[in-house]
């Protein structure tokens, strides 16, 4: 341990280097179940979509030559006892990686006690939280900008490789080099990667069939019968007012409206929406598949079950400990009653704030029907007759600041509540705190699209007879219909939230780095506090002399990395409007891949270039997000089939075209019906949308509607869901290939570990016969940083430093 203090102008910063003696390490090497090399792999990584292009002799304009892949290895867990029998061995140096010194100083702090147990005063976290510690890292590989005079890239180091080939935006075609991410970051943030590229990859044929259903729209709009009927109708169909305020107006004054409502409302958009389920279930089946193959191939196909420990605030506030049923080992427990009265308690307060988000909503509902009355009422003539349109968009801007509000609060709570339900691991801790906040923001964000894609206009009445919500009449549709507004609002939602999402991504972190590096200069001076300097180091504390930023100062003016949540929670809400409102907006496709491009290169920018080093954190999937993904999946089936059969005007049609006329001529005037004789305004007949006679009763029309819209409800998910199985069986979750390596590798660790075995005996072939479970991958290494802007307290447990400082 080697502390170190640096003068700036207005305070005074002291650094504690932290490394661990080759003793530490091999205790807590085994302690955590740290992976070790047994024998190194030769078999090369296959990408599917490289095999296939090389099949077709056709050049890969994907294909990326990054240098220095880190080494695949036979592993398993580590055991001081058997230490000879792993590969390099013989270099202490080396043989631990970088990432594995940084778990076992981490391991060490936090779960170091400085207070009251019982308080959970446990951890360098906890310190953190109380200001004792203004940060804790661990150091980058030097910088990430590229030498002058260039040197081969075999030279550069590891961040310097990622910044030139993965973080720069020409690297954007690409493939990512995802084992070059999980040496350096750890496998918790290259599985992240790993989905995200995996998911923009599948978005390419979905934007493009997506498209495609678009732009046949355009050509409807010019050879669509009933679309040509609205705009020469004249002064044919005098529709009611829209409003209690308002007065008549012509059914063909809305041409231009009822023709862009084709470029979303047409017979595509039944293709599309079964293509879309159908893509969604096949995507989520050959993610697992490729989650499998990675988790095995980077050693973490049993760290769930048996590697990952509890969390140390769990360890230290659990008030008994019980027999782990895998390891056998004595773990500390917390009752599950307990638990389940505080998570009881966690339910009550999301019902809460689901409430208060529908309260939000109704509040915008009122306003947008309350400014249109306003707007109406001005003397402006344009701003009338665009009255229902300003409203809406300008209630669905207000909507998205609300839903971006409403999100900052409760995620801080989800937080507080989360941690007082004391779950035993990160995992299942990550898992309950993204549920919670994910139900909430499911609420959130899709609450006023639902609305309007299932209830506006669905209970407002007919002409004399209109129903009201504290005293103001109901929403209809406005005059261009539902499904037209439905996809304004998502892609103002949509798009908004990518766009405020990337220009915070972008520019905020540039902003913040610049005050940060702004707030830490000019630099003084820096004093070795050492045996036999402290005197030296008095006479010349007035000397000022500008030197070297040392690395632990350039990492500390870098910020700290946020974690994955709210990437994930991003891209898990885009994935929501894609599928379950796709019908209405066949563009989402296209509009979250161009975003997903830009995405992925402004994290990789972050993560490279202007954050601070992450701690590496071991995962074995995506965790609770890929259940989620699967929820989205079936409701987007159910979504997507009432979309099409209650709000598009696809099902009338068809029901026209076998009934009355298969031309289509004629429709508008179906689908409009005449006031009740009763109902007299100004003295003026005048036609409303509705299946309803001249009494205001349905007509049979309607209910003959309403069983074709319910039977194209129950054999459109029926359908869907059966050939969703279908693909579910027939794409197995871990390939077979990925199936036998794990089998024969936990096969060869039991030989290779053998007490009467050594490894040399033991035959471990090459080529294809890759995998892992009891066996695993490995590959290098600087170190983790305490700070305090006052001298640390005692941490005598911590080791002293044997390397030097600033490593591990």
């Amino acid at each position: 341990m080697t502390p170190r203090e640096v003068v700036q102008t207005k305070m005074k910063i002291c650094f504690v280097l932290l490394s661990a003696p080759w003793s530490v390490l091999c205790y807590y090497a085994e302690e955590i179940s740290l992976r070790v090399p047994l024998q190194m792999v030769t078999a090369p990584v296959v990408i599917w979509s490289e095999q296939i292009l090389s099949k077709l002799s056709l050049p890969n304009p994907m294909s990326h030559d990054v240098p220095n892949p880190p080494p695949d290895y036979y592993t398993c867990q580590f055991r001081t006892n058997k230490l000879q029998r792993f590969l390099g061995s013989d270099n202490k140096e080396t043989f631990f990686k970088t990432t594995q010194r940084h778990q076992v100083l981490y391991e060490i702090l936090a779960r170091t006690q400085y207070g009251s147990l019982k308080k959970g005063e446990v951890g360098i976290d906890r310190l953190l939280s109380e200001q004792v510690f203004t940060a804790a890292y661990p150091l980058h590989e030097g910088g990430f900008q590229l030498p002058t005079p260039p040197v081969p890239p075999e030279s550069l180091s590891m961040r310097q490789i990622l910044y030139s080939y993965w973080a720069q935006w020409s690297c954007w075609r690409r493939y990512q080099p995802l084992d070059h991410i999980r040496e350096y970051f750890g496998e918790k943030i290259a599985l992240y990667f790993a989905w995200l590229g995996f998911y923009s990859g599948w978005l390419l044929p979905a934007s493009l069939v997506g498209t495609m259903i678009f732009l046949i729209g355009f050509w409807l709009m010019a050879t669509d019968v009933p679309a040509n009927e609205v705009c020469e109708s004249g002064n044919s169909f005098i529709m009611c007012p829209i409003c209690n305020i308002c007065s008549h107006w012509n059914y063909s004054s809305i041409c231009f409206t009822y023709k862009a409502g084709l470029l979303f409302d047409n017979g595509g958009t039944v293709f599309l929406s079964v293509f879309m389920s159908l893509w969604a279930v096949t995507f989520l089946e050959y993610w697992k598949r490729t989650c499998s193959a990675l988790s095995h191939r980077w050693d973490c196909s049993d760290f769930q079950d048996i590697e990952e420990r509890p969390r140390p605030e769990f360890t230290a506030m659990a008030p008994m400990t019980v027999r782990n049923p895998v390891t056998g080992a004595e773990e500390p427990h917390f009752p599950d009653k307990k638990r389940f009265n505080r998570t009881l308690t966690g339910c009550m307060v999301i019902v809460i704030m689901i409430t208060v988000v529908l309260m939000f909503l109704i509040s915008i509902i009122l306003y947008r029907t309350i400014l249109t009355i306003i707007i109406y009422n001005s003397q402006d003539s344009f701003l009338s007759l665009s009255a229902q349109r300003i409203a809406s968009i300008s209630a669905s801007v207000l909507n998205l600041l609300v839903i971006l509000m409403l999100s900052r609060v409760y995620t801080a709570l989800a937080h507080i509540l989360t941690r007082w339900e004391m779950h035993r691991t990160q995992s299942k801790y990550e898992d309950m705190f993204v549920l919670k906040v994910f139900i909430f923001q499911f609420v959130n964000f899709y609450s006023s699209p639902v609305y309007i894609a299932f209830f506006k206009g669905r209970f407002v009445g007919y002409p004399g007879h209109f129903n009201t919500l504290f005293g103001v009449r109901n929403e209809d549709c406005g005059a261009g219909g539902c499904l037209i507004e439905l996809a304004q609002e998502l892609l103002i939602i949509m798009v908004g939230k990518q766009l405020i999402n990337n220009i915070q991504e972008f520019i905020f972190p540039k902003l913040r780095s610049w005050w940060q590096k702004r707030r830490m200069s000019p630099r003084l001076r820096e004093v070795k506090k050492e045996e036999g300097e402290e005197a030296q180091m008095e006479e010349q504390q007035g000397a000022e002399e500008e030197e070297e930023v040392s690395p632990w100062e350039a990492d500390y003016q870098l910020l700290v990395c946020e974690g994955l949540f709210s990437e994930y929670l991003e891209m898990v809400i885009q994935f929501g409007f894609i599928t379950i409102f796709v019908a209405a907006c066949p563009l989402a496709p296209l509009f979250a891949l161009i975003n997903n491009w830009v995405e992925l290169r402004l994290d990789a920018q972050k993560f490279v270039t202007e954050y601070r080093r992450p701690v590496v954190e071991r995962a074995q999937d995506i965790g609770i997000w890929l259940r989620i993904l699967q929820f989205i999946t079936h409701a987007a089936v159910l979504s997507n089939a009432f979309l099409i059969a209650f709000t598009s005007s696809f099902l009338p049609r068809l029901y026209y075209r076998y009934t009355r006329d298969s031309t289509l001529s004629g429709f508008i005037n179906f689908t409009l019906a005449t006031t009740p004789r009763t109902y007299n305004r100004d003295h003026t007949s005048c036609r409303y949308r509705g299946f309803r006679d001249e009494d205001g009763h349905y007509t049979p029309e309607y209910f003959h509607l309403l069983a074709v819209r319910l039977s194209f409800v129950i054999i459109f998910e029926h359908v869907v869901f059966f050939i969703g199985r279908l693909i579910d069986m027939m794409v197995p979750d871990i390939p077979e290939e990925v199936e036998m390596k794990m089998r024969r590798e936990h096969y060869m660790a039991k030989e290779a570990l053998a007490e009467n075995q050594s490894l040399g005996k033991t035959m471990i072939p090459s080529g294809k016969d890759t995998g892992s479970s009891d066996l695993r991958q490995c590959g290098s290494r600087p170190s983790p940083l305490l700070q305090s802007d006052s001298p640390p307290p005692n941490l005598e447990e911590i080791p002293e430093e044997t390397n030097t400082p600033g490593s591990c």
